[in-house]
């Protein structure tokens, strides 16, 4: 499920507070290399629930 633009543009990585990207179902935050779940169509942006990029 793609995430609309709009929506996107106004999400920020909760840790680093930098904008997100779509990498499949998930958002990733490439300036702290963390990926976040998109769950039902609802993005989880919960640190403790991240996956580090390359630990999938």
């Amino acid at each position: 499920m793609e995430l609309v633009k709009e929506l996107l543009d106004i999400l920020a990585c909760p840790r680093c507070k930098g904008p997100l990207g779509q990498s499949g179902e998930d958002l990733v935050c490439p300036a702290c290399g963390l990926k976040y779940p998109v769950r039902d169509g609802i993005p989880v942006l919960l640190v403790e629930e991240a996956i580090k990029l390359g630990e999938e």
